[in-house]
């Protein structure tokens, strides 16, 4: 069985406020994922004073992405989700 991932993406976010909290959930994480590289492997001299702030936006992103699935209905469609049932139905059929 072939994965398609745009296909599956499509089909699990379809309202428009789901899909717009998904944007910005992803800009969010993209930003503290960001910052927390630049904090690690960036160091300066300089105090870095958004460590903190960059660890904040990893859970108001995770839940950005869950209010969209709850509006959809399709909490069990979410990404970590997907790849857990994916894993565990590989690890099964070996």
């Amino acid at each position: 069985m072939k994965l398609n991932f745009s296909k599956a993406i499509r089909n699990t976010h379809r309202h428009p406020v789901s899909r717009a909290l998904h944007l910005v959930g992803l800009s969010l994480y993209i930003a503290g994922f960001t910052l927390l590289v630049i904090y690690y492997f960036g160091r300066t001299s300089q105090d870095n004073s958004f460590y903190p702030f960059s660890l904040i936006l990893f859970p108001i992103a995770v839940m950005l992405f869950i209010i969209g699935h709850k509006i959809e209905g399709n909490l069990r469609a979410m990404t970590l989700i997907v790849i857990i049932k994916f894993l565990r139905s590989k690890i099964i059929l070996k």
